[in-house]
């Protein structure tokens, strides 16, 4: 029996599945811990497989230098791409944090070792809730879609600008916190003229210390107002998933 063995395939399927798993790793919402390791590189592989048939089609052999070069570059494509989707949902959080610090409930961080986020109530319930989404919505599959299309421009084994990829973060750092500043932005101004018509209270009435309402009163406005921000939250997951896939094709 004479089974062929395509060496070239082999080798490419292999460095795009680095890629691939470099890019789950840190990206979400493949990222989350929760999801096991085996399942994450079987995720990789199959994923590697089903681009084969674009990845191979100008692929050459390398010797055992090239290969190794290679594999080194497929994991720091894999990681700036992954570092770029990370950065764009991480709005999600720092909203969350923004809120957590105004509303009073900043004391009460935690470390969730799922989500590998250290924050309070809030914090973390956007990141699930932004996880879920991702799921539930598809967005997953365009940000797939969006690191498929990057063996186009980044073929395996080719060269990586970096000027790209620097540039890429700059602005998904920006995006990043002014994101955060507009999901949280109108419960934080309700919660700061909150802070202030406490303080003008106290100097119209000093004997009634309304300071001490101020924690649950905050808390209050923030319990009730964060309904509001909740039922946009697919809006925002959406229009954070189109900024991570024009992101990853710009770099690519």
């Amino acid at each position: 029996m004479n089974i062929p063995i395509d060496l070239n395939w082999i080798e490419a399927v292999m460095l795009a599945s680095v890629r691939f798993t470099t890019f789950i790793f840190i990206a979400p919402p493949f990222s989350y811990n929760a999801i096991p390791a085996q399942i994450k590189v079987m995720l990789s592989i199959g994923l590697a497989i089903a681009v084969s048939p674009r990845i191979t089609q100008n692929y050459h052999s390398l010797d055992t230098a090239g290969f190794l070069g290679a594999l080194v570059l497929e994991i720091l494509v894999g990681a700036a791409l992954g570092f770029l989707v990370m950065v764009v949902f991480s709005a999600m959080q720092s909203a969350g944090n923004l809120i957590d610090m105004f509303g009073g409930f900043q004391l009460a961080q935690a470390f969730d070792p799922q989500a590998m986020v250290n924050g309070a109530q809030f914090t973390r319930l956007f990141q699930m809730v932004t996880v879920a989404l991702m799921f539930t919505s598809g967005a997953y599959q365009l940000v797939l879609g969006g690191l498929t299309r990057s063996f186009t421009a980044l073929p395996i084994g080719g060269g990586l600008d970096l000027a790209a990829p620097a540039d890429a973060m700059i602005k998904a750092t920006t995006q990043m916190f002014l994101a955060s500043v507009q999901i949280a932005g109108p419960l934080i101004v309700v919660l700061f003229l909150a802070d202030a018509g406490l303080g003008l209270l106290t100097r119209v009435a000093p004997a009634l210390q309304a300071f001490s309402m101020g924690f649950p009163l905050k808390i209050l406005l923030t319990l009730t107002l964060v309904v509001v921000v909740f039922v946009a939250l697919p809006q925002i997951v959406e229009s954070l998933t189109s900024q991570a896939v024009s992101l990853l094709i710009g770099v690519s």
